[in-house]
């Protein structure tokens, strides 16, 4: 089988790319012009140079393929709404447009965060209606699957969307960022930090969607990934900037962080400026976000194959070697 992963280069996409490679499968990725990819490289990955938002980049793009991972998006926690449609809208039709007529399934990787931030998603499941909230990641995630489930019936192309929650391991945004803001300076809790994390550990994602791009029973259906660990934003923070000698410094009540992160996304996002604090960021790290992943279990015969102390003493590892 020859599968085409978008994003490959990105942390969720090496991983996924890797674990297929040793699978056995063809894999291509989908790299912008001056992404690296010696990494991919090494692991025999067919290279394909081309932007998203430049449809005429994309011919060939999808010759030969049987199976889209579309990974690739703005994962950046501020920016202007037409810097995420681009990518995330445009980016995905574009893909789409280019994939008709070659594939036979498209796998879209979407994000919890469609359901609204600024509410709790617990016990909520897929039957549930998402909820724009105006940050422009959540909402385009909205945006994009809605494009995806009617572009794929209509074509007749099968499809499967998947909503991970935090997706963290070692070099991700959740170790590698957390790490450097409390390097810079002091960082504090949101609420105290009560909320759980809602983490789902790199591998454990990589089985769920690779279940879901090759089971029949995937088709036409929409799965959240999350992994139950028993992991509170205070025990997380608290356990991983003491790693580096730092604590996390007072706490901010939720109304207060949601207030600023508007405020500084108003007045800062429209000059380029990277706000120091945002509503993605605030909404992530205090409501609760542990969705109900029943269907996933049952109908992936998924499961967190990797424990919570095994995933933290993984990215203890790399924080180790990183950080000394």
């Amino acid at each position: 089988m020859n599968i085409l992963i978008t994003g490959a280069a990105g942390f969720i996409g090496f991983h996924l790319t890797k674990s297929l490679v040793r699978g056995g499968y063809n894999v291509r990725g989908l790299l912008l012009p001056q992404e690296d990819s010696r990494n991919l490289t090494r692991l025999g990955v067919d290279i394909f140079r081309g932007d998203l938002t430049r449809p005429q980049t994309l011919e060939g793009v999808a010759n030969g393929i049987d199976l889209v991972f579309h990974l690739a998006a703005r994962t950046l926690d501020w920016g202007t709404r037409q810097q995420f449609e681009a990518i995330m809208v445009d980016g995905t039709r574009n893909l789409l447009e280019h994939s008709k007529g070659h594939i036979k399934r498209f796998v879209y990787c979407s994000s919890v965060a469609c359901m609204g931030l600024g509410r709790d998603l617990a016990g909520l499941n897929e039957d549930a209606e998402p909820k724009m909230c105006g940050i422009p990641y959540c909402d385009t995630k909205i945006q994009a699957e809605d494009l995806v489930t009617s572009f794929c019936k209509r074509e007749e192309i099968e499809y499967t969307i998947i909503r991970p929650t935090n997706v963290f391991g070692p070099g991700s945004v959740w170790v590698k960022e957390i790490l450097d803001a409390f390097k810079r300076g002091p960082f504090p809790l949101i609420n105290k930090g009560r909320s759980p994390s809602s983490f789902i550990y790199i591998d454990n994602l990589v089985d769920g969607i690779t279940r879901a791009g090759f089971l029949d029973i995937a088709k036409g259906k929409t799965y959240f990934l999350g992994d139950n660990y028993s992991l509170t934003w205070a025990q997380y923070l608290k356990t991983i900037s003491g790693w580096i000698g730092k604590s996390p410094k007072n706490s901010i009540p939720f109304w207060l962080a949601w207030f600023l992160g508007t405020i500084f996304e108003k007045t800062l996002v429209p000059f380029g400026i990277r706000p120091p604090i945002t509503r993605l960021g605030v909404g992530v790290m205090e409501k609760d976000l542990s969705v109900d992943t029943t269907r996933a279990r049952q109908e992936l015969e998924w499961d967190s194959r990797v424990s919570q102390e095994e995933a933290m003493m993984q990215i203890k590892k790399w924080v180790d070697t990183c950080y000394q």
